[in-house]
């Protein structure tokens, strides 16, 4: 079965079972709980936070700030800790996922079980302290981001789903920045910067169907869903790329709104759509997920150049 994409080179798996960034690799509860949360990778969630802030037009304080980390911090944490629970028996039989935490012991179900309820209060009580509307819409996005591993078991694009739960830290970010100087929630919606949500949904599902084509056979022989699985790894691919393309062109869209810092602006811009586009000319499935994990500076530093620049 082919493993090639819609450019130059074939998929490099690396190890057997291929490659996991979630696979236990030390001893003890600390390298295990590092593993399952894999902190150093909210780094593609907490920059959009303050894309989203900054997007919104509505300024926000360090205060703020700080409680916005805390809030992606975790939530992200709580996600992460329930879909190992929920695909703790699916990782178990999967080679590539085989030395997650749950599935060695390296972590308890019970310590997991903890993380979740730890993760949630630190997200909904930095919500609350941030404004009433960011409190009472943290619920539904908590209900978004958990029920991520169960999409693989109703449908074949559960991309998107990953997608929207990561777009939706640029919508929690305006509604953080805003919800504190408007008075209806109808007002606070009009502040989020929605195309930059749907770019960041597009990009996120986009690298994810390429990071699912490693375990394209393995979904098929589970009956589990995923768009490799489902049409393929080359058409998947395809696919990919046609999310990269039309992220690229909201990202075209949001850098000519700020046109006037030109210089600065085209440069993140070019780097961005290298990013986006470039992935599908790598044929290393680890390299090709970590150079995704300077997209969200680049964004952020486009919302940032206007800012800070006078007048």
């Amino acid at each position: 079965m082919t493993r090639s994409g819609p450019c130059l080179a074939s998929v490099d798996l690396g190890p057997p079972g291929g490659w996991d960034p979630g696979r236990a690799v030390g001893k003890g509860i600390l390298s295990g709980v590092m593993r399952l949360l894999r902190i150093e990778h909210t780094i593609f969630s907490l920059p959009f936070a303050y894309v989203g802030a900054l997007a919104s037009g509505y300024g926000f304080t360090v205060r703020d700030a700080l409680l916005m980390a805390l809030a992606v911090l975790g939530l992200r944490s709580a996600s992460m800790s329930f879909n190992n629970i929920a695909d703790r028996d699916i990782d178990a039989h999967n080679p590539r996922t085989a030395g997650r935490p749950l599935v060695t012991g390296a972590v308890s179900l019970r310590l997991a079980w903890l993380l979740v309820l730890a993760g949630l209060a630190l997200f909904h009580v930095s919500s609350l302290l941030l404004n009433w509307f960011a409190f009472v819409l943290s619920w539904p996005i908590s209900l978004i981001a958990l029920s991520y591993p169960y999409a693989k078991r109703l449908h074949p694009y559960p991309h998107i789903h990953l997608g929207l739960s990561l777009g939706l830290v640029v919508f929690g970010g305006a509604v953080a920045a805003s919800g504190d100087e408007l008075s209806s929630l109808y007002q606070v919606m009009a502040t989020v910067p929605w195309d930059l949500v749907a770019m960041v949904a597009l990009w996120v599902a986009g690298f994810d169907i390429i990071y699912s084509v490693q375990d394209a056979e393995f979904d098929r022989r589970m009956g589990l869903g995923s768009l490799p699985a489902w049409l393929g790894e080359r058409r998947a691919r395809w696919v990919a790329l046609a999310h990269h393309v039309l992220a690229a062109l909201l990202l075209v869209a949001h850098y000519a709104r700020i046109a006037t810092v030109y210089i600065p602006a085209l440069a993140l811009m070019v780097a961005g759509l290298a990013i986006l586009l470039g992935q599908h000319l790598i044929g290393n499935t680890r390299l090709a997920f970590n150079m995704n994990l300077a997209f969200p500076f680049v964004v952020l530093g486009l919302e940032l150049i206007p800012a800070l620049s006078p007048g």
